[in-house]
């Protein structure tokens, strides 16, 4: 059971080690400007594969246990399905149904672990493999590994280290159990850094805040929703930043230098060089280009 691009690298290494009853996936939603029906990628892959798919709309009206029941499977994997399952279903096969979770469990439970990892600054994240239960990511977990989240990666190459990290985890996984040798933990409960779900509310840039801090809100954002300022009046996507050496006594938001990027000064007299930009109705621009069409003096105040 899974959805998007997280998912496929766990589908396509199941179906290199064991047999693949059947893929539970999302609907096709609408794509594009045309908005016409796109699968997801999951689908996509199990149809390469011959493997048969269902899209049901509810798990919860007893239709999609009909199936699970019907296919005979031994174990359920869920990796980024996008639909809570009921106790049913997590009961309705032999091994139950082992989730693949993009943080280093209890930490960063929730929809967005990738993205708040970096937000929050954290400078190790990993993959969790956990025995589902009726909580949300709070099961036993099962088999962890890590990785080290670099200064200036983003949200979108942390998910695609991760993606692949997440299948060896689940096949480490699965040859534990065939073996008999999971030892199965429980988690610690933790309140304060749930991964909520990302909105565009996230989206503006708050330059009086550390630059550290808006430094990994910038690439935490990216590739979506991506983080925003305006440059007069004008709304401004920031997607690339680097951390400045310059120390500065200029306001929040001041353009304080255009050499290396736009440098803009920050609330804890740090700076931040915004290196790769894009201006409302207008495509991507390295800061080169962007300001040989659209020169910043300095002294000007980005957010307003």
């Amino acid at each position: 059971m899974g959805t998007p691009d997280f998912a496929v690298p766990c589908l396509e290494s199941l179906i290199k080690n064991h047999d693949v009853a059947g893929v539970f996936t999302q609907p096709d939603k609408p794509k594009g400007r045309g908005y016409e029906l796109a699968p997801p990628p999951v689908k996509v892959c199990a149809e390469k594969f011959g493997i048969p798919v269902f899209q049901p709309a509810s798990m919860r009206d007893g239709k999609a246990l009909e199936i699970i029941n019907s296919l005979n499977a031994e174990i359920i994997i869920v990796v980024a399905f996008g639909k809570i399952l009921p106790k049913e279903i997590l009961e309705s096969v032999n091994f139950g149904c082992i989730n693949i979770h993009a943080s280093l469990l209890p930490k960063l439970r929730g929809a967005a672990p990738i993205q708040w990892s970096i937000i929050n600054g954290e400078e190790v994240t990993g993959v969790t493999s956990i025995q589902m239960d009726e909580g949300l990511d709070t099961g036993d977990m099962l088999v962890k590994k890590s990785v080290a989240i670099t200064e200036n990666m983003n949200a979108g190459e942390l998910h695609d280290v991760l993606a692949v990290l997440g299948a060896e985890v689940l096949i480490e996984t699965l040859d534990l159990l065939k073996k008999g040798e999971l030892k199965p933990q429980k988690q610690e409960e933790v309140f304060d850094d749930y991964a909520s779900m990302l909105s565009k509310k996230l989206c503006p840039i708050d330059f009086s805040d550390t630059a550290k801090n808006v430094h990994n809100k910038i690439r935490g954002l990216y590739p979506w929703p991506i983080a925003l300022t305006e440059l007069n009046g004008k709304t401004l996507k920031v997607l690339e930043s680097r951390l400045s050496d310059i120390k500065t006594d200029a306001r929040p938001g001041e353009v304080v230098s255009t050499e290396g990027g736009i440098c803009v000064a920050c609330g804890d007299g740090g700076a931040l060089l915004l290196t790769s930009v894009q201006l409302e109705g207008k495509k991507r621009m390295s800061y080169t280009d962007f300001l040989r069409g659209h020169p910043i003096e300095k002294g000007t105040v980005l957010g307003g």
